[in-house]
């Protein structure tokens, strides 16, 4: 430690060197925590800390003194050591204060409008706890750092305004939080609001015009449709004020789309006030209507989306959309995300800043449904950012009839949130003006540090889970409070009538009234209301080209010399990259398959039908855990620099102008990553996106995904997708989560051409089925049973030729020139791997009268195909072979779906017994029955 100036006087003495070596420590980690004497005397010292410490004799040229403070306006004198160790201890007493109260302050805010919750005094909120006495609240200090208060002060006037900042109608927490300017921001913000009004007169009655709104919306359907499910938000209507406030406060900050997702609870008023769609469709939903060109099963209104330009107070036009939501709750989360980032993509630059994506939940599902975690998780991940999502949660204190103490092991729902280190604010649902400043400070934190915000919102439900239950058979108590309590509308209304004198009770009869009126004319309103769901977007164009059938033709060629430029391009890197020796390896394997000198592989017609692709305008977006290198080490479609550890991706830089091709190793999440791209294709048809699971059985993880979105999104909501799932499947004796991608459970969820389940044995089939996925004008989800041993192995092979000018088989013809139709006894069919394994079988036995039938489409079944390559044999025994047991694979649909292809004439079931695992663990017992299956398919 070295000094550059002197003091203007002696500098310590041995009692009081403790004292100022704590202070100066304090100074040096922040200058306005001391008080400014002590401020401006450290830093007159001109001090370059080593790492030492301020102590008597540790600074030269300089005598032993005394302690210092200011005296005129020349310089400094000498005080009494005694009263110099009490002011020092009162300051630091009163720091210790400040910074209680920014990290507990939010345990003592009044947030539970129902004021059951008992607030118990928090030790570290009461001075006391740090020596300061009731004389010593009178005493001169200094007011750092806390915000909004004058250099000198008294620790009375700061615990008011600690109690106004943190104890009020909301809480906050935000001290976990690293960037030391992050919390400054907050810290400012925070304790500076009780400085102006929240909310001008005219805010004020625009809120209570929304509550009125929200409240006699659900007393028209109660009174319209007692006893039917509406999932109303009665005891939580300043949700509609609270999202109000959101969209002016983001609106005025520049952005222009908000994509949002919600359950149940409140939708149908968000839908009504909010994004306005007309009163008149959602009563016709209730009495039974179907919105006319409406095709498919449809959904209960209370799943439905909706589009909608929404017009804030100062004229910003914000574009809001409701995705659709199945039951489960918080399985929305990551297909928002998902959406939103997809209109990012496509606007490009700095288009985060744009386009938010906004999460309503509910309390009990935000703690305990994982794809929360899972969501929150991808918030700050490259493929997954979306520039900060608001979270807002409906906290009903309940879950269906489970209670906060049974529902979650932590004090807040949102303690999952923490993880990110974001602000949470606890708000009172019927503090409006509490409400009112988090929305803005959330719309502002996201706009300006582009993560993810809490905001959970205390109310309560007034009814049951729906409005069939009796709530009281559970929580009688707590019924007995809410039945007692006046709506939020109510209590905002007295507070500015009674509390306030801001309007009489005349003034808010009219504004009810007007409300009402206003309801009731669109009711009666016989003109014809829209539904633009797709409301001025870029997306609504690009669908209007979409349309058509499976079966229609698609032109999957590409011209063989720019295939082969094409491919030597994605199999070269800079001479600047420093790869990898394996990988110099593979790239000169790859470029002998280029140049003919090898036969095609699977990876390399994957990576043939990528660079395609990109080179003709399509994006290509694929994710998944470890899906740059591949789960086998086949793909390497990102390649790592040994030296420097940059990522290089070929696919990226194959020539000017060609489409993004990004590869994305994702975290260790199916249902949220699967989520996030089914969510991106809804708003990139024109792009080719996929997942791969990294075996085929992990998607067990996201089967809520499948089955609610994927798998019937168009059938419920008219939404489609081209999402295409890459499952690894093959049973090569490594158990049961190794071998099975669970083909049935696809198999089982295909009807109307819903989806095209495919399980590919060649790689040029594998190039077309990519291509054709991507060229099609019909877009529709397609799952490919991906292989395992399939990609390395010596005949599972094509050509350049088959890639260039070849098509997608869904039936592949006997292929064996020795295997004369004539002398065929038996057909067999079959799918995947297990094709090689019986023809090398056959071969080796030199059978003749058996023919192997390939089906590399499982779904929609190649009925026309297939019967077409039966005739060729006449009427000899079918047989069906798979390596999955019989309650398994392919077999429990084809039973039903090949007697009707090959009008009635049912093919016989060869492979493994019915079995609860879907694979044995045994290695000797897995080549045990895979050779039976062998022999009793060849066998006749």
């Amino acid at each position: 430690m070295a000094t550059t100036a002197e003091l203007p006087a002696s500098l310590l003495t041995g009692d009081n060197a403790a004292y100022v070596d704590q202070l100066y420590t304090q100074w040096r980690h922040d200058p306005v925590s001391v008080p400014p004497e002590w401020s401006s005397l450290f830093a007159g010292l001109g001090v370059t800390d080593d790492g030492g410490s301020l102590s008597a004799g540790s600074v030269p040229n300089f005598p032993r003194g005394t302690i210092f403070r200011s005296a005129t306006a020349g310089g400094v004198s000498p005080v009494d050591a005694a009263d110099a160790m009490a002011a020092a201890r009162r300051q630091t007493a009163v720091a210790q204060l400040i910074n209680a109260y920014r990290v507990r302050g939010h345990k003592q805010a009044r947030i539970d409008p129902l004021g059951r919750q008992t607030i118990t005094p928090h030790p570290e909120l009461d001075p006391g706890f740090y020596g300061l006495s009731e004389a010593d609240l009178d005493v001169p200090v200094s007011g750092r750092p806390l915000y909004g208060v004058p250099e000198i002060t008294t620790p009375r006037h700061i615990v008011t305004r600690l109690k106004r900042a943190y104890c009020s109608g909301f809480g906050v927490e935000f001290m976990n939080i690293g960037d030391i300017s992050q919390k400054r921001w907050l810290q400012e913000r925070i304790e500076t609001l009780q400085d102006t009004d929240v909310l001008d007169r005219e805010q004020e009655i625009h809120a209570l015009r929304l509550l009125a709104d929200a409240e006699n919306f659900e007393r028209l359907l109660h009174n319209r449709f007692p006893g039917t499910k509406r999932f109303s938000v009665e005891g939580a209507e300043t949700l509609v004020p609270l999202l109000d406030f959101l969209f002016e406060a983001a609106g005025k900050r520049g952005v222009d789309e908000a994509i949002l997702g919600m359950a149940h609870r409140g939708r149908l008023n968000v839908l009504a006030n909010i994004l306005e769609k007309p009163v008149q469709a959602i009563v016709s939903e209730f009495e039974g209507g179907v919105e006319d060109g409406w095709t498919g099963s449809g959904d209960v209104k209370y799943h439905l989306g909706y589009s909608a330009v929404y017009t804030t107070v100062r004229g910003d036009e914000v574009l809001l959309s409701l995705a659709f939501n199945p039951s489960h709750l918080e399985a929305v989360d990551p297909v928002v995300e998902g959406r939103a980032r997809a209109r990012q993509d496509r606007r490009g630059g700095d288009a985060y800043r744009h386009v938010m994506p906004v999460l309503i939940h509910g309390d009990a599902a935000f703690a305990g449904q994982g794809v929360v975690a899972e969501t929150l998780n991808l918030s700050d991940l490259r493929g997954y950012r979306t520039g900060g999502s608001v979270h807002v949660i409906i906290n009903n204190q309940i879950g269906f009839t489970t209670s906060p103490k049974d529902a979650r092991s932590t004090d807040y729902c949102t303690d999952v949130a923490r993880m990110l280190q974001v602000p949470i604010f606890h708000v009172n649902g019927e503090d409006v003006e509490a409400v009112a400043a988090v929305a803005r400070l959330a719309a502002e934190w996201r706009q300006t540090y582009h993560q993810d915000v809490v905001i959970d919102m205390y109310c309560y439900r007034k009814h049951g889970h729906n409005e069939g239950d009796e709530p009281s058979f559970t929580q009688p108590l707590l019924y007995d409070t809410i039945r007692a309590h006046p709506s939020p509308r109510v209590v905002y209304a007295r507070k500015m009538v009674d509390e306030r004198g801001d309007l009489t009770q005349q003034d808010v009869d009219r504004i009810v009234g007007d409300s009402l009126d206003r309801l009731e004319a669109h009711l009666r309103d016989d003109a014809e209301y829209t539904l633009d769901s797709l409301a001025r977007t870029e997306v609504a164009k690009l669908w209007s080209g979409y349309g058509g059938k499976l079966s229609d033709p698609v032109d999957t060629r590409v011209d063989k010399a720019a295939l082969v430029d094409l491919l030597r391009r994605a199999n070269a890197v800079p001479d600047s990259f420093n790869a990898h020796r394996k990988i110099k390896r593979l790239l000169k394997q790859r470029m002998e398959i280029v140049e003919g000198q090898r036969p095609v592989d699977w990876a390399v017609a994957e990576q043939a039908a990528f660079a395609s692709l990109v080179a003709e305008g399509t994006p290509v977006r694929l994710s998944g855990q470890d899906s740059g290198r591949g789960t086998f080490s086949h793909r390497h479609a990102s390649l790592t620099d040994s030296v420097s550890g940059e990522d290089y991706v070929p696919l990226d830089h194959l020539t000017d102008g060609q489409a993004r091709f990004r590869v994305i190793d994702s975290l260790l999440s199916e249902a949220a990553v699967l989520g996030f791209e089914y969510g991106y294709t809804l708003e990139s048809p024109d792009s080719l996106v996929l997942w791969e699971a990294q075996f085929g059985d992990f998607a067990n993880g996201a089967q809520v995904i499948f089955d609610n979105f994927i798998s019937s999104g168009e059938q419920k909501w008219q939404r489609c997708s081209g999402v295409v799932m890459l499952l690894p499947h093959g049973y090569e004796g490594q158990g049961p989560e190794h071998s099975s991608a669970r083909l049935e459970r696809y198999l089982q969820c295909c009807a109307e051409d819903n989806m095209v389940v495919a399980n590919c044995t060649t790689p040029a089939n594998f190039f077309h089925l990519l291509r054709r996925q991507a060229l099609q004008r019909v877009l529709k989800p397609l799952i490919v049973m991906s292989p395992k041993s399939l990609l390395r192995h010596p005949e599972c092979i094509s050509t350049i030729d088959d890639l260039a000018d070849g098509a997608f088989q869904p039936v592949i013809p006997e292929t064996d020139a020795d295997v004369d139709a004539a002398g065929v006894e038996r057909v067999v069919l079959c799918s995947g791997k297990l094709y090689y394994e019986l023809r090398a079988a056959r071969r080796t036995r030199e059978i003749r009268n058996v023919a192997l039938l390939r089906l590399d489409r499982l779904y929609p079944l190649p009925a026309a195909e297939l019967s077409a390559e039966l005739a060729k044999y006449g009427n000899v025994e079918v047989v069906w072979c798979q390596e999955e047991p019989r309650n398994r694979g392919a077999w429990p649909m084809m039973d039903e779906w090949l007697v009707d292809a090959l009008a009635g004439r049912a093919p016989r079931y060869v492979g493994r017994p019915a079995a609860a695992a879907t694979a044995t663990g045994f290695p000797a017992k897995h080549k045990s029955q895979q050779e039976s299956v062998i022999n009793d398919a060849l066998t006749t």
